[in-house]
């Protein structure tokens, strides 16, 4: 079975305007009640793309406010149809998609991705991420129990409440979308601090929440430091769950600030040190050789160029692994095993795979290496 046709790449948009730089609460726009801003920056050349309002505790507490109301009893999306939910969760990917282009460059801009990868993989995945929640907002159910005696037992799954969400800096739409599309599937309201990095597009998504149709209060966008706003999310004690993708130092300091407040549940997504492992038949049978495999099952049996076909495979997909977004994944294949006797080689392709990066603008064509988010500089 062939995959789906991937659409055509166009070119970023060449004069991209930021529209949106304000805290989202209620389905309105504010200003932080510190008056306070912080620069958001272009990590391909270090310049200030604009200036964006920071929340800090006074602003999680108006947009915990605004969320308790919209999921309390007798509210708007309390008493929604589960399907009307699913509408408006489909209704907002089908404006991601008239936005995809404006999106991916505004991701490219902000976080230094391959524009690229941002079109097609990061967008791709949170339009089809989203339809899936959509798909799910009405199969929500729960199940009926076998009891003795003249007993009707059933269970029945509620939504949590209000949902406390921290996302990271290296996927900011499609780490958005992952945490909004369950929650609202499930009928929870939600507060979302995106990355201090990375605000802009989480801020967007903000004006076509509003534009489908979802009620006020349901999307809370609240754009600040980890320390300040983050911490406020971890700690509140009208905050039902909090939910991060990020460091395991931080994961930990939210957990124990989740503790010492009410006992919200908590999801942590943290660092990881993946493996990648390459044997000496390195996929000698992979399916993109199928037009050259050999005879023989064994991969002892290879030929010469087989068996260099299969070693280039392995090198490209060790590379994905930990190249891809320079190398800012949670799952980077950042350690790579290899079998004694293909070592060298491997090690020699390795190198020349390497040589061939293009670094520079990642909105620019022809660029598949884009800088890192940001650098320490030591005085």
């Amino acid at each position: 079975m062939s995959s789906p046709a991937q659409p055509e790449i166009p070119a970023p948009l060449g004069n991209l305007k930021i529209q949106y730089t304000k805290i989202f609460i209620n389905n309105e726009w504010h200003d932080s009640v510190s008056g306070k801003k912080f620069p958001v920056i272009n990590p391909a050349t270090e310049e200030v793309i604009c200036n964006v309002e920071e929340g800090d505790k006074a602003d999680v507490d108006k947009a915990v406010k605004a969320a308790r109301q919209a999921f309390q009893i007798g509210s708007t999306w309390r008493t929604m149809d589960a399907s009307e939910r699913g509408r408006l969760l489909n209704k907002l990917a089908d404006l991601m998609e008239r936005d995809r282009l404006l999106l991916a460059t505004m991701e490219a801009l902000n976080g230094g991705k391959v524009f690229a990868n941002a079109y097609l993989s990061d967008l791709g995945g949170c339009i089809k991420a989203l339809k899936y929640c959509a798909g799910w907002a009405d199969k929500i159910h729960g199940q009926t129990i076998p009891s003795d005696g003249d007993i009707f037992t059933y269970t029945r799954r509620e939504p949590i409440g209000v949902c406390g969400q921290i996302i990271p800096w290296n996927f900011p739409l499609l780490m958005f979308t992952w945490k909004i599309g369950p929650a609202l599937a499930c009928g929870n309201t939600v507060i979302v601090k995106p990355a201090e990095q990375t605000p802009l597009t989480a801020l967007h998504m903000a004006s076509l929440i509003k534009e489908a149709g979802f009620p006020p209060g349901v999307v809370n966008i609240v754009p600040g430091y980890g320390p300040t706003a983050g911490a406020a999310i971890s700690s509140h004690m009208d905050i039902d769950k909090v939910a991060f993708t990020g460091s395991t130092q931080v994961g930990k300091l939210i957990k124990e600030a989740a503790g010492k407040s009410n006992l919200k549940r908590v999801t942590l997504e943290l660092g990881g040190k993946s493996p990648c492992i390459v044997f000496a038949d390195a996929d000698c049978e992979y399916k993109s050789l199928a037009s050259v495999s050999p005879s023989s099952s064994s991969c002892l049996m290879m030929s010469p160029i087989i068996w260099s076909l299969a070693v280039n495979l392995a090198v490209e997909f060790a590379h994905y692994g930990v190249f891809y977004h320079q190398g800012q994944c949670c799952v980077a294949a950042s350690r790579i095993f290899v079998e004694e006797s293909v070592y060298d080689e491997f090690v020699k392709r390795s190198v020349e795979r390497a040589k061939k990066y293009v670094l520079g603008n990642p909105l620019t064509a022809g660029i598949n290496q884009g800088p890192q988010v940001s650098i320490i500089k030591k005085k």
